[in-house]
């Protein structure tokens, strides 16, 4: 509710991208009856997906990860190297996981599994909307766990980007890959939560990353984080 005279916030506008128009229905009712939540249009594949993109400029796209002509991983590289100001939220399920590891390179803000609870990705939406990342914490854990096998020794040199880091951005940059939170790393590392922000954000400034799913890739791939057996 917002107060006499003041402008409403603007509503997310999202584009539904999924080859099945049962899906996409079924988000269209879940999402139309949220507040603040506008569905501007929808695309049956990759290609309309980006094209939609580039012509509406929607908030959020909620990206299949399989579709005909352009696939989602395909698709998400498309609209990250158009500089659109658009994020991508790839919807996916279990047995995709060899496309998780592609999208998030190519930049998408975060998944989730197509069984989401409706509560949750409502609140992915708003979270990429306002420039943040998500990914479920069960598909999270088994990007790491693919990651296992082809991670680099602990032994090798770390990127030399890393090498601009602070101590204590070293530090945050680790928590972020463990999937805390800022109020969980400030927790751990007995600071303040605004604290915590700032180094983020000097982490992801320093390190060119788009966001904080893009920083556990590079945590985990640089070896400075190791996934736990």
């Amino acid at each position: 509710m917002t107060e006499e005279g003041a402008t409403p916030p603007r509503p997310v506008r999202i584009l539904l991208a999924d080859d099945q128009p049962l899906l996409r229905t079924g988000f269209r009712m879940v999402l139309g009856s949220e507040e603040g939540l506008d569905i501007v249009a929808e695309a049956g594949d990759g290609v309309e997906a980006v094209d939609l993109s580039r012509r509406l400029l929607p908030d959020v796209v909620l990206m299949d990860i399989r579709m005909p002509r352009m696939d989602g991983v395909a698709a998400t590289r498309a609209i990250v190297e158009a500089r659109l100001p658009v994020r991508v939220l790839i919807l996916t399920t279990f047995d995709l996981d060899e496309y998780v590891v592609g999208a998030l390179r190519a930049g998408a803000s975060g998944f989730l599994a197509k069984d989401v609870p409706a509560e949750d990705l409502v609140t992915a939406i708003r979270t990429v909307a306002a420039g943040e990342a998500v990914v479920a914490p069960r598909i999270l854990k088994r990007l790491l766990d693919r990651f296992a096998d082809s991670l680099p020794d602990p032994a090798a040199t770390p990127p030399r980007a890393l090498s601009t880091l602070t101590e204590r951005e070293r530090e945050v940059l680790v928590q972020v890959a463990r999937g805390l939170s800022n109020a969980e790393i400030a927790r751990e590392l007995t600071v303040s939560e605004t604290t915590v922000k700032t180094h983020v954000g000097h982490v992801l400034t320093k390190l060119g990353l788009r966001d904080r799913v893009q920083a556990v890739v590079l945590a985990y791939e640089s070896g400075l984080v190791r996934p736990r057996g």
